[in-house]
């Protein structure tokens, strides 16, 4: 495994970070833990949850299969880089109850002492924005997480789905206050399929030192040779991957994606995986394996080097938008 620093901290993380919002809903308990083990005997150090993973009635549930994996001792936690989430809604579905999601400093105090009792730890490593609260000043919001470093119950904080005028804004509020570094970490929808972060995000992540983790590296499957499955196995794309293929100009597109890598020998998955290793400021990106072969696939990317014949003919079946503005504007 490669590693490489969180932004601008002296964090050590994995090129990879093992995705875990399928534990619980696809993924038992036990293959849970078993994806854990084999993802850390790999190197992978880097494991990222948020509190609504189970999701409906079973929201929690992912950090609790967590925590259950950490009670097994081992040097489990101690070797793992633990990053969760706040935002979602935690209460019982069907009884709304006010200050139960979002970013005040009430549910920010509440959230972490839930997820910490889940988790079955005393500390989160990286502590996440899972999305921006427009009605709460970020200054209650550092307020709030200075008083959880204090109290060592978070050591960093990380944003997730900002857009670059928010991770600004968030940075230089932080500056101007003092006392917490700020976000160190950005988690955003970025892969081959879908480049809009490089307008705003990326650069924004950039210049604040944030360590970029793109979340869905294979665009629901998209980017994961659905095409090929289908011809080879009759396997048929589900769910977005099948609305997207359904427009024939996507399905023109992925097709000369795929055989572009079959021309170079290339598994589809392990490709998109590994251009985004090559990206400006991508720290990993996430993945969510069901299981552990899918683990193991992810795995072989952080080896490949994609040639510049291969580069060049995914920026032709996948142009970028561009930087911001010229993007748009002249």
């Amino acid at each position: 495994m490669k590693y490489t620093q969180l932004g601008r901290t002296g964090l050590k993380v994995s090129r990879l970070v093992l995705g875990t919002m399928n534990f619980g809903p696809q993924t038992d308990e036990a293959d849970s833990h078993a994806i854990m083990d084999a993802a850390l005997d790999a190197g992978i150090n880097y494991f990222d949850t948020a509190n609504v993973y189970g999701w409906g009635e079973n929201k929690g549930r992912t950090e609790s299969i967590i925590g259950n994996w950490f009670a097994q001792g081992g040097d489990r936690r101690e070797r793992t880089v633990l990053a969760t989430k706040v935002y979602g809604n935690m209460g019982t579905e069907g009884e709304p109850w006010p200050n139960q999601d979002k970013l005040s400093a009430l549910n920010i105090r509440r959230a972490v002492d839930a997820s910490l009792k889940r988790l079955q730890t005393d500390y989160i490593d990286v502590y996440q924005f899972h999305h921006v609260d427009r009605s709460t000043p970020f200054e209650e919001i550092w307020q709030a997480i200075d008083v959880l470093v204090r109290q060592g119950k978070i050591l960093y904080v990380g944003s997730s789905n900002f857009p670059g005028y928010k991770i600004a804004q968030a940075n230089e509020i932080a500056a101007r206050r003092g006392g917490t570094i700020g976000l160190v970490s950005e988690q955003c929808l970025y892969n081959l399929a879908e480049r809009r972060a490089e307008m705003e995000v990326i650069p924004a992540a950039e210049e604040y030192g944030l360590g970029v983790i793109p979340w869905s590296p294979l665009h629901g499957g998209l980017l994961g040779g659905v095409i090929k499955k289908e011809v080879e196995g009759g396997r048929r794309a589900s769910g977005r991957s099948a609305d997207a293929l359904a427009n024939t100009a996507v399905r023109a597109q992925i097709q000369s994606y795929e055989d572009l890598l079959e021309k170079h020998g290339l598994e589809p998955g392990e490709a998109a995986l590994a251009w985004l290793l090559t990206r400006p400021g991508v720290t990993g990106p996430i993945v969510g394996p069901r299981t552990a072969e899918q683990l193991e696939s992810a795995l072989r990317a952080v080896e490949l080097e994609l040639s510049q014949d291969v580069l060049e003919g995914l920026d032709e079946i996948f142009p970028g938008p561009g930087p911001s503005p010229e993007a748009f504007a002249w």
